[in-house]
């Protein structure tokens, strides 16, 4: 890969630069990076409403009133 630094007069390294079609394909990996932690996010509040439905059908768990739900949110 090439890949340039941009460094001071010290020889300290502040940026990098590197070929268009490398950025690019950083950018799409980031990309589905979050998707991928947004469908996780999704999954697992999801799982724990389940968990918190059962919990109210076996009555060890008290429903909460719409209100409270919205304000949750």
């Amino acid at each position: 890969m090439d890949i340039q630094y941009i460094t001071d007069k010290r020889g300290h390294k502040s940026a990098v630069q590197l070929p268009l079609n490398v950025w690019e394909q950083i950018r799409k990996d980031l990309d589905e990076l979050e998707r991928l932690r947004n469908k996780k996010q999704f999954m697992t509040e999801l799982a724990e409403a389940v968990e918190e439905m059962k919990l109210i059908k076996a009555g060890k768990m008290q429903a909460r009133n719409a209100e409270d739900f919205i304000n949750e949110l």
